[in-house]
C-alpha cells in the first residue's frame, strides 16, 4: 500500500482557522498518527497522519486516510468517543466543518439533560 500523504502547511492553517472560527480562540493543532484499519476485510492496521487538538474538555482527531480522504472523531474519554454520520470525507474543509458542528450539537444537548 502507498504511503499515505501527511498533512501540509495549508491543510493545518485551514483546520486552525476553521477552529478560530468556532471557538474564538487560537487552539493549538498537532500533528498526530493513528492505527487504523482502513479495510475492514483485511486486518492490517495502517499509521495515518492525524491533526489532533484539545478544547473546552473535548478531544477532536482529523485522520488522512488517503490523499484526498479524511475520518474524523471527537472524545472526552476512551470510552465517551463520537463520530459524524459518514465514515469518510473528500474535503478536509467539509469533514472538519461537519466535526465541529456535531460536537457544537453534542455539547447544546448535553447541557440541556
Amino acid at each position: 500500500m502507498d504511503l499515505i500523504p501527511n498533512f501540509t502547511p495549508d491543510d493545518i492553517e485551514t483546520v486552525r482557522q476553521l477552529v478560530h472560527q468556532r471557538y474564538r480562540e487560537t487552539i493549538e493543532i498537532q500533528l498526530a498518527n493513528s492505527e487504523i484499519l482502513l479495510n475492514p476485510k483485511r486486518e492490517q492496521r495502517v499509521d495515518c497522519p492525524t491533526l489532533f487538538w484539545h478544547v473546552h474538555g473535548a478531544n477532536f482527531a482529523v485522520i488522512r486516510s488517503g490523499l484526498d480522504r479524511f475520518r474524523c472523531q471527537f472524545f472526552y474519554t476512551p470510552h465517551d468517543q463520537y463520530r459524524t454520520d459518514r465514515e469518510q470525507y473528500d474535503s478536509l474543509e467539509q469533514c472538519v466543518t461537519t466535526l465541529l458542528q456535531v460536537q457544537a450539537n453534542h455539547e447544546r444537548n448535553h447541557d440541556q439533560s
